[in-house]
């Protein structure tokens, strides 16, 4: 099976349309299994959807997905910075589905990881500098930064590797 989506029939497919709705139920649940504050299991099923249907689709499913994680933890640092997080969650699965197809898993997994932690946390400290959050954004950042590059890490790696299994290709 080439990379080009083939097992979808188009983006407005019932099929495609059901796809996404099982795995925004999935970041459903995953929204709810916090490893710290709003940082949660909740983008894996993006990151396997950029994979399986296509990064413009990976990235709804993952943005959506951390707004159900912000709504489940009261949108902790505001809306605007939740929103903010969603765009930065959204680019990063993109551009994993996007690196994806035109190298490799591991490359893409790396990618999404670097993406997904500590550069979307280096922004949202920024914004939150500019704003003149009450909470530090630096101080954020070097307490987040560890948490969230590793439950970054089990999303993207988990998303590629039910992918592998799913399609059954042994490419890396």
């Amino acid at each position: 099976m080439s990379k080009n989506y083939s097992h979808t029939k188009g983006i407005f497919s019932i099929t495609t349309i059901a796809y996404c709705a099982m795995l925004i139920a999935i970041s459903a649940i995953g929204s709810m299994i916090k490893v710290s504050g709003t940082i949660a299991f909740d983008s894996m099923p993006g990151f396997f959807a950029a994979l399986f249907l296509s990064p413009p689709l990976g990235a709804l499913v993952a943005g959506i997905g951390h707004l159900l994680t912000a709504v489940t933890s009261g949108f902790p640092f505001s809306l605007p910075m939740h929103i903010l997080i969603m765009l930065e969650m959204t680019i990063a699965t993109y551009i994993f589905g996007i690196t994806y197809k035109k190298t490799n898993g591991i490359l893409a997994c790396v990618v999404g990881i670097i993406l997904n932690g500590p550069v979307a946390l280096l922004m949202t400290a920024k914004f939150a500098e500019i704003i003149e959050m009450p909470l530090n954004g630096w101080v954020m950042f070097n307490t987040l930064v560890l948490p969230l590059t590793v439950a970054s890490a089990v999303n993207v790696i988990l998303g590629y590797v039910i992918y592998m299994v799913l399609i059954g290709r042994k490419r890396m």
